[in-house]
């Protein structure tokens, strides 16, 4: 039921985001872009990133959950909605594609190349990195964690496919994870439960005894 309303919430967040977004200004200075450019914008909850492949023209990889209803070429086309994406996401519906400046920042400040004070690697040629952005156009394996938006530009761009957004996403999970399972009141729980389940299974013995406190007391020490 928690999933379930999660969703809810989501899809009445990015609805709200939607008609945001439709009031913003659209308007772009192209003159601002060359060809090969790495472009991020903010989409959902996370960083929408894409390949400026010149003449008003943005190669992005991004998830979308309309193909997989409708073969309808001209229903596709059109700008990709929040609601879209996130159900792309969910079904890992996803393909790179190439749409307009306008259609990719989705009413967002577009930031350019910020990646190349991060990435370790020098960035590839202008040409380069749009001919590898092109290439790939198409249907495409997605993965949140392990195959996104960022590892795509990364891999047309430096010719690494990283991504540093999946990098703090697993951090803070694992994170909280540790903060979990090595705190104080869970050594308590632990201990309390096992010693409950073998009492309860009439299987109490002292090398079980030993065996559940040791647990709980590595738990503790390292709360």
């Amino acid at each position: 039921m928690i999933p379930f309303l999660q969703l809810l919430s989501l899809f009445f967040v990015t609805s709200k985001m939607d008609d945001e977004d439709k009031n913003k200004s659209t308007d772009y200075d192209l003159s601002s872009y060359k060809r090969g450019d790495l472009l991020e914008v903010p989409r959902t909850l996370f960083t929408h990133f894409g390949i400026y492949l010149g003449n008003n023209r943005v190669a992005h990889f991004i998830p979308d959950i309309l193909p997989v209803f409708t073969k309808n070429a001209e229903a596709v086309a059109k700008m990709v909605t929040n609601n879209r994406l996130i159900l792309g996401v969910v079904t890992k519906a996803a393909s790179v594609r190439v749409d307009t400046l306008g259609d990719f920042a989705y009413g967002s400040e577009i930031l350019v190349n910020r990646t190349d004070g991060l990435c370790s690697r020098p960035p590839l040629g202008g040409d380069e990195v749009a001919r590898r952005a092109e290439k790939l156009v198409g249907p495409c394996d997605y993965s949140l964690l392990w195959y996104n938006c960022e590892h795509y530009v990364m891999y047309c761009r430096y010719g690494v496919a990283i991504s540093y957004q999946t990098y703090q996403v697993e951090y803070g999970f694992c994170t909280a994870v540790r903060r979990i399972i090595c705190s104080r009141m869970n050594a308590y729980l632990t201990a309390l439960c096992g010693m409950g389940v073998m009492l309860y299974l009439g299987s109490l013995t002292l090398l079980n005894t030993a065996a559940t406190l040791l647990v709980a007391f590595t738990l503790w020490m390292a709360s």
